[in-house]
């Protein structure tokens, strides 16, 4: 086909707005772009480049895409026509966005920022991504473009953007696995970010970082010291202590009141009730409540009788109780509630009454945890 027109002609095919003409001008360009084509000097080849960049914002959607595919691997393709064809509709954009070398971070930042949703997630999928880059996608705040350039091992994230998604991921619990794969992710980090993670994160965390269990242990103590003092920020409720006695006494406390009380938001009051149904201090069930494992609230429910519809209310509205509120996520649920069936009422039991004896939070867990590898 290139062989037997002449660029003169190849002006007035692409100026033409019929069907014919369009179609014609598809099948020009599919074999100037074709890796098989010899036919066309460097010469010929820039001239009508030259030229599809005049006509290129009236051609059909069909031949923008066509030409995008082609255009994307190409090293030497004009910059003017390949920002062109990033900005296109997101079906054409792809190809370029995910592939061209042409473009620079400015380019990509510029799309970035002024297109849209599907435009930010091909960028985030691009073969290589750099720190700018990566800066400006984290800054549009989408937790699926965040999400797509934390699993994209050809992107390169600063420790500072890195800190910002660790932080982040307190809300959005899908950040947690893809942080836990990235190279850039150092100890301290990963410390940070155990604090709040499910328990199979945490052992991959303790596996590649190596932790000892004194630093495990002063981890687990600091995610539950953050959630205690988040509540005791919170203007308290009048004499919650002295309340949960008196129901105690008058025999009316059971799990019913506790989950009134977790419902309306009286963390405290729940705290008192807890504390005077498992007897265990008020510091205590606080450590149990805020750890940011599943594990220490379903024991302590289990070990005090509380029902299974119960316990999965009562996990639902612990979870919301946090500092960092968020949506609880199904899987996390679940375990929990995987967790709890699987537990036995006299495991319960051993893990509160060495709670009541001796403080030491995580070492009880921790032996249950052994416990269970033995025995399940």
């Amino acid at each position: 086909m290139t062989s037997s027109i002449d660029l003169t002609q190849l002006m007035e095919l692409a100026r033409s707005r019929s069907t014919e003409s369009r179609q014609a001008l598809a099948e020009v360009m599919a074999d100037l772009f074709s890796d098989d084509d010899k036919t066309l000097s460097d010469r010929e080849r820039s001239l009508m480049l030259k030229i599809l960049e005049q006509v290129i914002a009236d051609a059909e959607l069909a031949v923008r895409r066509s030409l995008s595919r082609k255009l994307a691997d190409m090293s030497d393709a004009p910059r003017s026509l390949i920002q062109f064809l990033a900005g296109d509709e997101a079906k054409v954009a792809y190809p370029i966005l995910t592939r061209s070398r042409v473009l620079f971070d400015e380019d990509l930042i510029e799309v970035i920022r002024n297109r849209t949703l599907e435009h930010q997630l091909a960028v985030a999928m691009r073969y290589s991504v750099s720190e700018s880059v990566s800066d400006a996608l984290v800054a549009t705040g989408n937790t699926s473009v965040i999400e797509t350039l934390l699993r994209n091992e050809n992107a390169r994230l600063s420790q500072q953007t890195l800190s910002c998604v660790v932080e982040q991921s307190r809300r959005f619990d899908t950040f947690q696995e893809p942080l836990l794969l990235r190279s850039e992710l150092g100890p301290d980090l990963a410390k940070r970010l155990f604090l709040w993670v499910s328990a199979a994160i945490r052992h991959r965390i303790v596996d590649r970082f190596d932790l000892e269990s004194e630093a495990i242990d002063l981890l687990l103590q600091q995610a539950a010291r953050e959630g205690i003092e988040a509540v005791n920020q919170e203007p308290a409720a009048k004499s919650t202590e002295r309340l949960a006695d008196g129901l105690a006494g008058e025999g009316l406390l059971d799990s019913s009141l506790m989950l009134q009380a977790m419902a309306n938001g009286e963390i405290k009051l729940f705290i008192g009730l807890f504390a005077q149904t498992a007897h265990l201090s008020s510091r205590m069930v606080e450590r149990i409540l805020f750890d940011p494992g599943i594990q220490a609230f379903a024991v302590a429910c289990k070990g005090i009788g509380i029902d299974r519809a119960t316990f999965s209310k009562l996990f639902e509205f612990s979870r919301h109780a946090r500092p960092q509120r968020r949506t609880l996520a199904v899987k996390e649920k679940s375990d929990a509630l995987s967790f709890f069936d699987r537990l036995t009422m006299e495991a319960a039991r051993n893990v509160l009454h060495r709670w009541r004896l001796d403080p030491d939070f995580a070492a009880a867990l921790r032996d249950l945890e052994i416990e269970k590898r033995v025995h399940g």
